[in-house]
């Protein structure tokens, strides 16, 4: 509808009102998909006379040519009204229209209804937006009708001069028209002018209304609605249609009387032909003949009867020359046949039409073809220095607007542009295709060097090349920094002559001209935007310099944003990437691999993140969780986690216990804070692994044999939501097992759920090699997280290969919970360690152990359990069943006690102490290899008679 209303009003203003109604109807019959349609203009007294009409048959349009306004037909509702009607159509039963509807609207006026617009629709009651549009469809036809020329009255001698003499050569008829009752008097004189027969003629105003030419009639009411409104004289020249078919020019002249109230009553008036007279003729003819314009009449045959001086020039004919010939026969004529078409349309059709044609020599020349009752009239206008200027005017309007809609076009990608990459390729798409360029390269300078930010259409060995190249003061882009104006090279030439040091970047870039655009922000000019051609360039239009300013300040404002947003989302990343792990370690418990990926270019940094870390006892923990949300804050929130899990750790917590402490950490953040987070601890002496969910998807399990499952077990709700405790699932690893830890961004997204993630994920770990766990990361993101497919969510990776500790390289013993445990200890692990090869470490295990089950016996309480493991290191380690923690305390000169766990802890590389659910492990660690191991005291005695300290 909008561009419908758009349409119409394009068209210029000054169009005859029948031709304003005409298109009203059509477009109201299209938008309504209706079946034709009829505008009537409100006529004198109560009668609406039909002034326009399409899509309806004669019989249709014959019965609606005159209305009684005070009747029940919608129309004349509709005006009553003053408001929209909707009323059946009553035809026959029979009737082809039967079963239709009408949709009335009122044309409104200054201070009253004018008329109203009619659609017949196809049963169906217009919609609400259907009646809107009609309403702003008459709000048109009435704007538009108000700026409508007058009938063009035919040409006649100027009425002060010979008014009296003309006045006595036509016959004059007078008439009477009552305006409250509607009667109408004509006398003799009149009925002849009109052409009406006084036998059959109805003393009615309606019948002068329906003599009327319809395109002569909207005028002539409102020129009788004026006379009565302002009590003015009435006058108008118009077309009358007479019962013989022909049309006669006629004029009128009325004035207004009043009735006794003072309110209008009568119109009384006179009436005559506006034919001229023979003495007007001349003078016509003579005007005509001499006129600027073109003019020919012809015949109804098509041949001259008379030609002007300019019509003679055109067609290369004399006026004798020309009577008598036929107009299209004539060659300047042959190569328009569509004139002698619309020729004979304007006879058949009574009513006048336009043409434009171009000239067989040359010239454009506007025709009006104008039917006269013994003939045609043709005038013609030399509008070619009008055509020309207004395709000047129109290319210009053009130009304009397309270099408008680019610089819309340019503004819009810039306003979602977020990175300087966006920026680059937003001036690549826009601004070359405007300039016609064949590359671009965007340059800023830092400390007198260029550094490109973005090119297209550059060869990298060019790029090497200018890249971080040193400015030196006769350089194009130092010039553009300095002035901040741009810079234009016409040529190659004139580019080698005026920077001759820069000849080997001129003639690698095989431009022939270039435009330096200074990119200039808050004042500051940062930065060149250089543009290339194939093609020499010689100046720059004026619109195109405007244009290219105001593209460079656009560019430049966008950049400047940009910048902000990488430096920004650069130091996000680095913070993200500064809480991650720097390397994995890799123990003789596990081998990992991991990977993180950030979400698209476009989004913030997020809070996926892993971890690995080895604790006591030959025990690794398995980490990884993902903070709601993306932004630095949840990118902190992650490194909070992720030491205190470090922390957590450390304190050998079992795994729920670690978990709730994180619960109670998120929570401190804030209401809106959550995490999902998975902790894994597996022991390699056993092959068991405890594992605790927080809201996070379940791990996967790769068998030895290729076979993979995802642990079932229901985690608990999110970190920041979840109430302690938290459930921990156990089971038992085989060895070489895989356990694949991941976050859900790895496996979902908006065009994947999760079930088909996973899905996907098991398949790839069925089908992988095993042998490079790093391989394996990169396969399984690449299938799953394809470049060409940005995600909106970080995703991190997480897969360790377990190992455990062989059966032989394990030792355990139960000891008495008395004196002589200490003794049997040291029996225990000197046998051990000469089985293991280890016997250099002898005493000074032996001195270790024997301090640690001695303290048991006497500060603790039993049974007392003595294991000895053999990995990456020598790890010795008691157990007794109380929680008390042993503490290093510092010990004076006459006290008894106090520094066994000081040389535990020097003998010892580590140790430490981890809790279980019937007491506790005191543990100490002793390298192997590559760590001097401290000495022992020297051992003059039997170590077994050695009481511990």
């Amino acid at each position: 509808m909008n561009q419908r209303l758009a349409l119409l009003d394009s068209i210029e203003r000054g169009i005859p009102e029948t031709e304003v109604f005409r298109l009203a109807l059509l477009h109201g019959v299209a938008e309504l998909g209706g079946l034709g349609g009829v505008v009537h203009l409100r006529g004198p007294m109560s009668a609406l006379r039909l002034v326009a009409t399409t899509g309806l048959p004669p019989a249709v349009a014959q019965s609606w040519e005159i209305i009684d306004q005070e009747g029940a037909q919608p129309q004349a509702l509709a005006v009553r009204l003053g408001g929209r009607v909707w009323a059946p159509y009553t035809g026959a039963m029979a009737d082809p229209l039967a079963g239709a509807g009408l949709a009335a609207v009122p044309i409104p006026g200054v201070d009253r209804v004018n008329g109203v617009l009619t659609i017949l629709s196809p049963g169906q009651e217009p919609t609400l937006q259907q009646w809107d549009f009609l309403s702003a469809l008459t709000a048109w036809s009435q704007s538009w009708a108000a700026s409508a020329p007058p009938p063009a009255g035919r040409p006649r001698e100027d009425p002060l001069t010979h008014a009296h003499r003309d006045l006595r050569a036509l016959q004059v008829g007078t008439w009477d028209w009552n305006i409250r009752t509607g009667e109408l008097f004509w006398d003799d004189a009149a009925m002849m002018i009109y052409g009406a027969d006084p036998d059959t003629f109805v003393p009615r105003v309606e019948s002068w209304m329906k003599i009327v030419h319809p395109d002569d009639l909207p005028s002539i009411l409102a020129a009788v609605d004026k006379a009565i409104r302002d009590v003015t004289m009435f006058e108008a020249e118009y077309r009358v249609l007479r019962p013989d078919g022909s049309q006669v020019w006629t004029q009128a002249r009325a004035r207004l009387v009043r009735d006794a109230e003072g309110d209008p009553g009568r119109l009384i008036g006179r009436a005559w032909e506006s034919n001229e007279s023979p003495a007007a003729r001349n003078t016509l003819s003579r005007v005509l003949r001499h006129m600027s314009d073109s003019f020919l009449a012809l015949d109804h045959e098509g041949k001259i009867v008379f030609s002007n001086l300019p019509a003679e020039r055109i067609l290369g004919y004399g006026g004798e020359d020309l009577v008598g010939r036929v107009l299209w026969d004539l060659p300047p004529v042959r190569h328009l046949p569509e004139m002698r078409e619309r020729c004979r349309t304007a006879v058949v059709e009574g009513r006048p039409t336009e043409l434009d044609v171009e000239g067989a020599s040359g010239g454009s020349f506007h025709l009006r073809i104008v039917p006269v009752p013994d003939g045609i009239t043709v005038y013609g206008t030399d509008v070619t220095a009008r055509r020309k200027t207004e395709a000047a005017r129109a290319a210009a309007r053009r130009d304009a607007a397309e270099r408008a809609k680019r610089t819309a076009d340019l503004t819009a990608a810039l306003a979602t542009a977020t990175t300087s990459e966006d920026v680059v390729d937003a001036v690549a798409e826009r601004v070359l295709g405007a300039f016609v360029g064949s590359s671009l390269l965007v340059y800023t300078v830092e400390d007198g060097r260029a550094h490109v930010l973005g090119a297209r259409g550059v060869e990298k060995s060019l790029l090497d090349l200018v890249d971080g190249r040193v400015l030196e003061p006769r350089d194009p882009v130092s010039e553009v920094i300095a002035t901040g104006e741009p810079v234009f090279v016409h040529s190659r030439p004139q580019h080698q002559a005026r920077y001759p040091q820069l000849a080997e970047i001129t003639k690698a870039s095989g431009m022939n001209a270039a435009i330096y655009l200074p990119l200039t922000a808050s004042g500051h000019t940062f930065g060149v935007c250089l543009i290339a051609f194939d093609d020499p360039h010689t100046t720059l239009s004026s619109e195109d310099s405007t244009l290219a300013t105001a593209y460079s300040a656009l560019v430049a404002h966008a950049l400047e944003r940009a910048r902000l947003h990488d430096a920004e989302h650069r130091r996000s990343h680095e913070l993200q990437s500064s809480l991650l792990p720097k390397a994995l370690p890799q123990t003789a418990e596990c081998k990992t691999a991991a990977r993180y990926l950030s979400a698209g270019r476009d989004m913030e940094v997020g809070g996926d993140w892993y971890d690995v870390i080895p604790l006591s006892g030959c025990r690794v923990a398995f980490v990884i969780g993902d903070v709601v949300g993306h932004g630095l804050a949840e990118a902190a929130t992650m490194g909070r986690l992720r030491t205190a899990v470090r922390t957590l750790a450390g304190f050998e917590l079992p795994p729920d216990e670690i978990m709730s402490h994180l619960n109670d950490t998120i929570g401190e953040l804030g209401p809106d804070s959550y995490a999902t987070c998975l902790y894994a601890l597996y022991d390699s002496t056993d092959g068991r692994c405890s594992i605790v969910s927080a809201g996070h998807p379940p791990p996967a399990i790769v068998h030895p044999d290729g076979s993979v499952r995802f642990l079932d077990h229901t985690p608990d709700p999110p970190l920041g939501a979840a109430e302690p405790p938290l459930s921990t699932a156990e089971f038992l690893v085989p060895e070489e097992s895989l356990l694949v830890l991941y976050t859900d961004g790895l496996v979902e997204s908006s065009q994947r759920p999760l079930d088909e993630g996973m899905a996907e994920l098991e398949r790839l770990l069925s089908t992988a090699q095993r042998t490079d766990l790093d391989q394996l990361c990169d396969r399984i993101v690449a299938d799953l997280l394809p470049p060409e497919q940005p995600t909106a969510d970080d995703s991190a990776l997480l897969i360790a290969e377990v190992h455990a500790l062989p059966a032989d390289r394990i030792a355990s013993w139960t000891l008495p919970d008395e004196p002589q445990a200490a003794g049997q200890a040291r029996r225990h692990v000197r046998r051990q360690l000469g089985e293991w090869g280890l016997d250099e470490l002898s005493s000074t295990t032996e001195l270790l152990v024997s301090e640690l089950v001695g303290n048991v016996v006497r500060y603790a309480t039993g049974p007392i359990g003595l294991r000895m493991l053999h990995g990456e290191d020598l790890i010795c380690e008691v157990s007794d069943g109380s929680l008390t923690m042993p503490r290093i305390r510092q010990a004076s000169e006459t006290d008894e006690g106090g520094r066994g766990l000081q040389l535990v802890a020097a003998l010892s590389e580590k140790w430490g102490t981890r809790y279980t659910k019937s007491g506790k492990w005191i543990w100490t660690a002793q390298p192997l290899s590559g760590t001097e191991t401290p000495e022992a005291p020297p051992d003059p005695l039997d170590p077994d008679m050695i009481a511990p300290l």
